[in-house]
């Protein structure tokens, strides 16, 4: 069996973007290049690796495939920015949760667009647990890291944020100086929203309390709304202030938790140049 790096990368990139279309396009190639790499692979394995006829969806043989062809492409693309000139150009993907994408990335892109004008940094939104996954399998090239233990080595602590109370603002305790976790349950806690449940569960046990909740759910919008009609509080870091509605508002909550921040590369694997370029301009 041989495979090689064009058929990986085209595999990769159709599943990325759903399509042979998509995937063309985002290569810089014909579709009918993409398709044949696909379909090339296809023959050195024995089997299809996506679902043709509408969306482009891995077969279970695909999905077995996948990570390791992250990891080869990922491989193979930090090869060629070594042996590229020394000017830092090219794409960088960085994954990293929603408060940090809505609350410290634009001025961290800010800062990159100034110190490395010709790197293009593509984001990535997920949860914790999403972050070292794609950092590893090679989805990402590097992701700011939520309370890493032990920091990685060569990554950098970008922030520091504290959790904080979300209550509407007409809450009997909106103009405290605090609210206790016990406050919070009284009303219902809405748990999850954004990827925050380790440290909301970490909360607990500093407090000697079970973590329990009223509601879990996945996006912060969705959290949000339940907050605003009233179906509950919820516990979010400070940098998701931004994207508080107007009719909402964080307080302080003890026990206080600050959660620490850390820009870094994979550990399993060596560092794409831009990735530590990244870092370093930090």
């Amino acid at each position: 069996m041989t495979l090689s790096v064009p058929q990986l990368r085209a595999f990769v990139a159709t599943v990325d973007a759903g399509s042979f279309t998509g995937a063309a396009a985002a290569l810089g190639v014909g579709q009918s290049a993409v398709s044949h790499a696909v379909a090339g692979l296809e023959r050195e394995v024995g089997g299809p690796v996506v679902r043709r006829g509408g969306a482009a969806v891995v077969t279970p043989l695909g999905e077995r495939m996948l990570a390791h062809a992250r990891s080869v492409v990922a491989s193979v693309d930090a090869l060629e920015a070594v042996v590229r000139p020394a000017t830092a150009r090219g794409t960088v993907r960085l994954a990293a949760v929603p408060t940090v994408c809505q609350g410290l990335l634009p001025r961290l892109r800010e800062l990159w667009a100034v110190t490395l004008p010709d790197v293009d940094v593509q984001v990535y939104e997920g949860d914790d647990d999403e972050m070292a996954e794609w950092l590893e399998a090679g989805t990402v090239d590097a992701a700011v890291l939520v309370d890493p233990s032990p920091v990685p080595d060569g990554g950098v602590v970008v922030a520091r944020d504290e959790m904080g109370a979300v209550v509407r603002r007409d809450h009997p305790l909106a103009g405290t100086a605090s609210m206790s976790l016990d406050d919070l349950h009284e009303d219902g806690l809405v748990a999850g929203g954004g990827g925050c449940e380790h440290q909301i569960e970490r909360m607990h046990e500093l407090a000697g309390q079970p973590f329990r909740w009223a509601h879990r759910v996945r996006e912060m919008s969705t959290m949000f709304g339940m907050i605003q009609r009233g179906e509950g509080v919820s516990i979010v870091p400070s940098l998701g202030r931004v994207m508080l509605p107007d009719d909402l508002v964080m307080l302080p909550v003890e026990p206080r938790y600050v959660r620490t921040l850390v820009l870094s590369g994979p550990a399993s694997r060596p560092w794409h140049p831009l990735a530590q370029a990244l870092v370093d301009a930090v």
